[in-house]
């Protein structure tokens, strides 16, 4: 089973939403078949599947691509040239323009290997959004004083304008310590993970996230990055004036996000200059700096399983679209299931597909549920209760895609128990928020 847990893995890591499609193509033969619906050149005509990738698709997009990208075209969809570059690494990445509706989009796409190294997944993405954010990011950075004192990245100030600040605040207190300012620290979760684990890119947007979901509660006052991960807000004016109430809401947007995984989990500290007390700009910032680490304790010890285990008390209608897409990944699962048993949950709805056999072997009802993990629960052994529970739990409160197998014994209907493996992974949506769970199950 390990080549169809390895298809099984590639599968579930790129059928992700912010594909505009997925081809399955057999390198040798040129057999392909759809597993995301083309989304970018919809009225084409682009066939579900065929007999020869390389030339259908030769003949269909060509016709849309931007003429100066012709080549690129021809390069991407030669099957030796594919397997010349498959050959060097296992995956693959090109940018090129398209043409629709008479406007140029840019496109990439996108070439994984599978693990038996006959089959590619060929992925198209729209990347025009993303390009022409950094085109306008670009054109606000070219002048020499913004590229000296503003984060290229996020377009706040950057650790250089900090320094500068810092230094005319201490020459502002020595002369006058009559002043109103505080200090937000705010330090975001997670940056060397997403960037060992889901890559740089992804880290990156998570920061400029950050930085947006800083500077849409903190209107009035300045923002410095001045790390990584790192920034500063000077709360002054208005801001100042509502320092206890903006650090509530932004706490609770931070908590929000972590319950839900739909944004960034940031940890803040506010700090509140005392004149008084004669300290400098820097013990100020060193106060802001100790709360913010008291509020990331406070955020690791929550858990996402609170909040999905809410749904449970409710059965919400799915959508037919929701259920289309269900049966869609279904199906896409079962091509790679090798005869295990498969699952799969739509998180929105907590409703649940299974395979047929489990549904006869297992006594589980219906081959459509809702809240199924419940009943399926109850079937397992009592000694493997805490050990499965455990598993789920660590899935939903990580940002981890694929669920480590975990092995644990199943009450069938005859009222033997089989030992059973399960395999399992949470795919997110564009907004990095878990949208399906689910495995294939498979008999030991």
């Amino acid at each position: 089973m390990d080549k169809n847990q390895e298809g099984f893995s590639q599968v579930a890591i790129t059928l992700i939403n912010h594909y505009s499609c997925v081809y399955y193509v057999d390198i040798e033969t040129g057999y392909y078949t759809n597993l995301v619906p083309m989304k970018l050149f919809e009225n084409l005509g682009v066939p579900f599947n065929g007999d020869d990738f390389f030339s259908d698709f030769k003949k269909i997009i060509t016709a849309c691509i931007h003429p100066n990208d012709i080549k690129i075209i021809n390069q991407l969809l030669d099957k030796k040239l594919m397997q010349k570059r498959l050959s060097e690494r296992d995956t693959c990445f090109i940018d090129f323009r398209a043409i629709k509706n008479d406007k140029i989009v840019h496109a990439r796409h996108s070439e994984f290997l599978c693990p038996d190294k006959g089959h590619v997944l060929c992925c198209l993405e729209n990347v025009e959004e993303d390009f022409q954010k950094k085109e306008m990011q670009r054109k606000r950075l070219e002048s020499a004083e913004r590229l000296a004192r503003f984060d290229e990245l996020t377009g706040v100030r950057n650790k250089n304008a900090f320094k500068e600040f810092s230094a005319s605040m201490d020459e502002k207190l020595k002369k006058d310590r009559n002043q109103n300012f505080g200090i937000v620290l705010c330090d975001m979760n997670d940056l060397k993970l997403i960037n060992d684990t889901r890559g740089h890119s992804l880290g990156d947007e998570s920061i400029q996230r950050t930085s947006r979901m800083i500077c849409n509660i903190f209107k009035h006052s300045p923002v410095f990055r001045i790390g990584g991960d790192e920034f500063v807000v000077i709360l002054n004016g208005q801001d100042y004036e509502r320092k206890e109430e903006l650090l509530s809401i932004f706490k609770d947007e931070s908590y929000d996000n972590k319950i839900s995984r739909s944004g960034p989990v940031v940890a803040c500290g506010l700090s509140v200059y005392e004149p008084e007390s004669g300290e400098s700009f820097s013990e100020v910032l060193e106060r802001a700096d100790n709360e913010m680490y008291k509020n990331k304790k406070e955020i690791k010890s929550m858990t996402l399983t609170q909040s999905f285990r809410e749904m449970r008390k409710f059965n919400i209608p799915i959508t037919s679209e929701r259920k289309r897409v269900l049966d869609a990944f279904f199906g896409a699962l079962c091509t790679v299931s090798g005869g295990g048993y498969v699952y799969l949950n739509d998180m929105r709805f907590d409703y649940s597909r299974l395979s047929l056999s489990l549904v006869d072997d297992f006594g589980m009802g219906s081959e459509y549920m809702y809240h199924a993990d419940q009943l399926w629960e109850e079937r397992i052994h009592p000694d493997d209760k805490k050990a499965y529970r455990e598993l789920i739990d660590a899935a939903l409160c990580d940002d981890a895609e694929l669920i480590f197998p975990l092995t644990y014994r199943v009450r069938k209907t005859d009222g033997t128990y089989a030992l059973l493996t399960f395999r399992g992974f949470i795919m997110s949506d564009s907004n990095g928020k878990p949208d399906y769970f689910g495995g294939i199950i498979v008999p030991t």
